[in-house]
């Protein structure tokens, strides 16, 4: 897709053109589409990718995988998806990347299916097709269903995938290729840690940034975050100021709003129901603390391809209703 990123494509490509290498023999065979005539899409970069026509008709092909990245608004695509179910109808295995598995999600390839998406997309798909749940995991493989949260994992992925095919000592000798000496499990998480992230250790503390972040559209008041962490509400808050240097209350707001951030980026939705997607009730206060900590409104967040989304032509499949509160 258009803005895709170049980490996440080559993590995905690099280890089994390794692999033909080390065999000594053509393992796999690389092929790379977009939608349109041949010619090349770019990347986030401006980097550019050599491209064939969406392939057509019946084919050999046994995985297929989407590579995207940028924002939704720019993913309504239907010729791609009538393109993937065909695919799938065939027996070709269908995978996604990064912002990949949403496009899945899209062309209704996801029902029913374990699958994972790039953390910064896992709102957005949430709202969009709230009878799917994502796990934030590394990389999902189920049957014919390849998912993948970008970046690096894919290097993880593909491991597993030439693990099933060649076995994992040989898969090793590709990792090791790429001095990739800690292969990632498919549970793994997709980000650091709390302790990391947050520079904290105090068991208290994580035990409430942690409900923090999984409480947003409700927001937990000081009691319930106090008896969660096992500490005092006058404890907590001293803990907040001491390790982070903002009170509880300024540290959740700044939370709910970067919550909000990504929404707005990745979700046509419209600000009012992002601001009560993040635990702000009222549009003007929401506006107003925006602002204070961004420097602009919510509106100027927007890509300006959400204020005119693009109808949907020639599709086999009616699209999922936009939510709305």
């Amino acid at each position: 897709m258009p803005g895709f990123a170049l980490m996440s494509f080559a993590s995905a490509t690099e280890p089994f053109r390794a692999a033909n290498r080390l065999a000594g023999r053509a393992l796999y065979t690389l092929r790379f589409f977009g939608e349109g005539p041949s010619g090349s899409v770019a990347s986030s970069s401006g980097a550019a990718m050599p491209v064939e026509a969406l392939p057509g008709g019946r084919n050999d092909l046994h995985t297929v995988f989407v590579c995207a990245g940028g924002t939704v608004s720019d993913w309504s695509r239907p010729a791609i998806h009538a393109c993937l179910r065909r695919l799938a109808r065939q027996g070709t295995r269908i995978g996604g990347i990064s912002g990949g598995p949403y496009i899945l999600a899209e062309a209704g390839l996801l029902d029913g299916r374990d699958f994972t998406v790039h953390w910064e997309h896992d709102a957005a798909l949430r709202e969009a097709f709230p009878h799917l749940h994502p796990r934030l995991a590394r990389f999902v493989v189920a049957q014919d269903r390849v998912t993948c949260g970008g970046g690096i994992a894919p290097i993880d992925m593909a491991y597993a995938l030439i693990a099933e095919r060649m076995g994992p000592g040989f898969a090793r000798r590709v990792s090791d290729w790429f001095l990739h000496t800690a292969v990632g499990a498919p549970e793994d998480p997709q980000r650091a840690p709390l302790t990391e992230r947050y520079g904290i250790h105090h068991p208290a503390l994580v035990a409430a940034l942690d409900a923090m972040e999984k409480a947003l559209e409700i927001p937990l008041g000081r009691r319930t975050l106090a008896v969660l962490a096992g500490v005092s509400e006058r404890q907590l808050d001293r803990l907040f100021q001491d390790k982070l240097g903002r009170t509880l209350l300024d540290q959740y707001r700044a939370i709910r709003l970067d919550h909000a951030r990504r929404l707005l980026h990745q979700s046509p939705l419209s600000i009012g129901a992002v601001a009560a997607l993040s635990g702000f009730p009222d549009a003007t206060h929401f506006a107003r603390c925006y602002r204070r900590r961004f420097g602009h409104t919510p509106s100027s967040e927007r890509p300006l391809s959400f204020s005119a989304p693009p109808p949907v032509l020639g599709d086999d499949r009616p699209r999922a209703p936009s939510t709305s509160r």
